[in-house]
C-alpha cells in the first residue's frame, strides 16, 4: 500500500510541466511544495541571534496561548533572513516557535503573495498589469525588462541578480506604469527611466524613495500632478468633543452620533 506521500507525488505534475502551461504567473505560485536540493525538509534553517531577539520581541506582543499570532511576522523576518525566499525548513521552525502544526503554517505562507516558497533574485521585480497599468503601458515596460535582462516573466537571471513577475494590483494607479522592486515603489515608468533603474541595481544602486515612500521616475512628488501641490496645505482640525459627554455615565442612543462627534 503506498504511503500519502507517494501517492501525493503521483498525483503532483513535476516543477517544469507546471512552469510550461502557465504563461502569466498572476503574483501566485503553486500551492504545493516540490523538493529541491536547496528546499526540503532536511534543509537546516535557524534564525541568527540577532534575529531571536527580533522573535522574541515579536512574540512578546501576544498572550502565551496565542502564539499562532505571530506567523506572518515570524515568516518575513525568517524570507528576509534567507534572501527573500523561505524554504520549507523556515516553515517549520516558525511552526516549532510557535508551538503550531506545520501545515497551518504552510497555509498562511501559500495564501499571501509576500512570501516567496522558491528562489528570486536579489533584486525581485514584481510588474503590475492590472488595468490602470496596462494603459499607460505596463506591456511595453515588460518587454524592456525581458529585453534587457535576458528573461522571461517567472524566470531569473543566470547571475541570480534579477526576477521578473508580472502581479496585479500593487494600489500606485495614480502613477502607473510602477513596479514594486523588493520592497520599494518605482513608479510613472517609461522604457527609457526602466533602463536606468536597472543599470543603478546592476551597481549595487538603487535609487533611493522620495520623501513619500516612493520614487516616481520623471521627477515628480508622490502623486502630485504636473502643477505640484494644489490643495491640503494644512492639517485639517480635529472635530471638537466635549470632555464631559459621558461624565453622568450614560449615553442616549438617540444622540450617539453627536457623543461620537459625527
Amino acid at each position: 500500500m503506498l504511503s500519502a506521500a507517494r501517492l501525493l507525488t503521483r498525483r503532483l505534475p513535476s516543477a517544469p510541466a507546471v512552469a510550461a502551461v502557465q504563461t502569466r504567473y498572476m503574483g501566485s505560485a503553486e500551492s504545493f511544495h516540490i523538493n529541491t536540493p536547496d528546499n526540503t525538509p532536511e534543509t537546516y534553517f535557524d534564525f541568527t541571534e540577532d534575529n531571536y531577539k527580533y522573535v522574541n520581541k515579536i512574540l512578546s506582543k501576544y498572550p502565551a496561548n496565542y502564539k499562532q499570532s505571530g506567523i506572518i511576522p515570524l515568516l518575513d523576518l525568517a524570507q528576509r533572513q534567507h534572501g527573500g525566499w523561505l524554504p520549507v525548513a523556515a516553515m517549520d521552525k516558525v511552526a516549532s516557535i510557535v508551538e503550531a502544526a506545520p501545515s497551518r503554517v504552510y497555509e498562511v505562507a501559500s495564501f499571501y503573495t509576500m512570501f516567496n516558497r522558491t528562489r528570486v533574485g536579489k533584486y525581485f521585480i514584481q510588474l503590475c498589469g492590472t488595468t490602470p497599468c496596462m494603459i499607460c503601458g505596463s506591456e511595453d515596460i515588460k518587454k524592456v525588462i525581458e529585453n534587457h535582462l535576458g528573461i522571461k516573466n517567472g524566470q531569473t537571471t543566470k547571475d541570480g541578480m534579477f526576477t521578473l513577475l508580472e502581479v496585479e494590483c500593487l494600489g500606485a494607479c495614480a502613477n502607473a506604469p510602477m513596479v514594486q522592486l523588493n520592497d520599494d515603489y518605482y513608479e510613472c515608468l517609461t522604457p527609457k527611466t526602466t533602463i536606468e533603474l536597472l543599470e543603478a541595481c546592476k551597481e549595487g544602486k538603487p535609487p533611493a524613495m522620495g520623501k513619500w515612500g516612493s520614487l516616481p521616475m520623471n521627477g515628480q512628488v508622490s502623486c502630485e500632478g504636473p502643477l505640484g501641490k494644489t490643495s491640503l496645505w494644512k492639517v485639517p482640525e480635529p472635530a471638537k468633543v466635549d470632555v464631559e459627554r459621558f461624565k453622568g455615565g450614560e449615553v442616549d442612543p438617540a444622540s450617539v452620533k453627536a457623543h461620537m462627534s459625527y
